[in-house]
């Protein structure tokens, strides 16, 4: 066949600087025929394949040292289906792009994450989330994917065809294939309103099941060495629209969440003993606002303040639990912790390898500043994560490995057995699936 895509042998690094790998070449297929091509001849080659997206997994999730696949050039809707309110995107398509996209088509996901740089395959194939009382992650909004697997076999799986591969690969960790399409379920745009609001940590742990049942979307932030959080509360509005004012919205979203936020974290990292100082006042900075707009510009908002990132879900019930004990250890340690730590919720859903598969879940995230030690904080952490039967983000730093993940996944056995399946010769294989996955 004709070559149509490119090809690049130099090396490739992750949005926060945690992972350098160096392929032995990097190809950017144009078409699903092409990417079975690119397959069929690593294979023959003798080398290993991941598919990367935008690089905001914090894990070695797509390193390679074989061929690296871009998803450049497979980009773009397919087509919208009005009857089935579905849409069909092609796998390298960034979320910032979709969610504008179908905005001007009136259409929305019904709900999303806090950002929206990543690729749909990236961010579904990670578990890629928002916050929801009874809506679940992007990859439980899938309702078919379209999967190439290690022999070039082009796939369709939904919830009729290929059952038992759908409820799978739509949280993958590229261990199955490369997937080339994703169908998401959409609905009308709708308007959510924001409401924002200063709390005190011990308020918002006693009220937290009622936080939570009260509205469609519940998260806080809490800040270390201090009492104090910053909760934002999302709910479906009537309207009329009123979104943030520009001066407004740029002192929040800019000034204070990024550039007095980058400032005051480069200061903590340089003389650590300022960071309780800086919390307390950084704790204090955001004020209560209120406003209402359609739904990506209202879950998702700027991150330009480069961190690292551990994640964890733990049964929904044992949230406050781990959220004292998390305090509790950073109050008695040395730690000098210069991020909030967030914490969001989703209901159950029914993949092998979500992290929120067959219970209720609460996230609860722990950030440090790009460049700051981050080894001593995270390991206390996944300590009490791990303590409660705690799942790690599949993109976020985490030690755990196959034997552990195994007992926190009742349905682990079902994944890797379909993997061996269709990927007898990890062909996708990398160090990383290695350790959670097995070999």
């Amino acid at each position: 066949m004709t070559e149509t895509y490119a090809r690049t042998t130099s090396a490739w690094r992750n949005w926060a600087g945690t992972v350098t790998a160096r392929p032995a070449r990097t190809e950017s297929p144009a078409s699903v025929d092409e990417l079975a091509d690119v397959l069929r001849r690593a294979h023959a080659d003798g080398l290993r394949v991941k598919p990367v997206g935008a690089g905001h997994s914090f894990t070695a999730a797509a390193a390679t040292d074989g061929v690296l696949i871009r998803p450049d050039l497979l980009t773009g809707i397919r087509g919208i289906d009005r009857e089935a309110m579905t849409v069909t995107v092609e796998a390298g398509t960034p979320l910032k792009r979709l969610n504008t996209a179908l905005a001007r088509e009136g259409l929305s996901l019904t709900n999303m994450g806090d950002i929206m740089e990543q690729t749909i395959a990236g961010a579904t194939s990670t578990g890629t989330h928002g916050t929801g009382r009874d809506s679940a992650s992007i990859s439980a909004q899938i309702r078919a994917l379209e999967l190439v697997t290690a022999d070039g076999t082009v796939l369709v799986c939904s919830a009729e065809e290929n059952p038992e591969i759908f409820a799978a690969a739509r949280v993958g960790i590229g261990a199955l294939g490369v997937i080339t399409a994703v169908t998401l379920a959409v609905e009308p745009i709708f308007l959510l309103t924001a409401r924002e609001e200063p709390m005190g940590f011990d308020r918002v742990t006693e009220d937290f099941d009622e936080l939570v049942a009260e509205n469609e979307h519940f998260e806080f932030y809490w800040f270390p060495h201090t009492g104090n959080c910053n909760t934002k509360r999302n709910n479906r509005s009537a309207g009329p629209a009123a979104p943030p004012g520009r001066v407004s919205s740029w002192i929040d979203d800019e000034l204070l969440s990024n550039g007095v936020f980058q400032v005051a974290c480069s200061l903590g990292r340089a003389v650590p003993a300022t960071i309780p100082s800086i919390a307390r006042l950084s704790s204090r900075a955001l004020s209560a606002r209120t406003y209402t707009d359609i739904p990506y510009k209202v879950f998702t908002s700027p991150r330009r303040v480069r961190f690292v990132e551990m994640e964890y879900a733990v049964p929904r019930e044992q949230a406050v639990t781990v959220l004292r004990e998390l305090k509790a250890m950073v109050e008695r340690s040395p730690l000098k912790i210069s991020f909030p730590v967030e914490v969001r919720t989703a209901p159950a859903d029914d993949m092998a390898l979500s992290t929120a598969s067959g219970r209720d879940s609460a996230y609860i995230a722990v950030h440090l500043y790009k460049g700051t030690p981050h080894r001593s904080y995270f390991t206390a952490v996944e300590r009490i994560m791990t303590a409660h039967a705690g799942r790690p983000h599949w993109g976020k730093i985490h030690t755990r490995d196959a034997a552990y993940l195994a007992e926190v996944y009742p349905r682990f056995g079902e994944f890797t057995a379909l993997r061996d399946r269709l990927d007898p010769d990890r062909l996708f294989g990398n160090d990383y699936l290695r350790r959670v996955l097995g070999d």
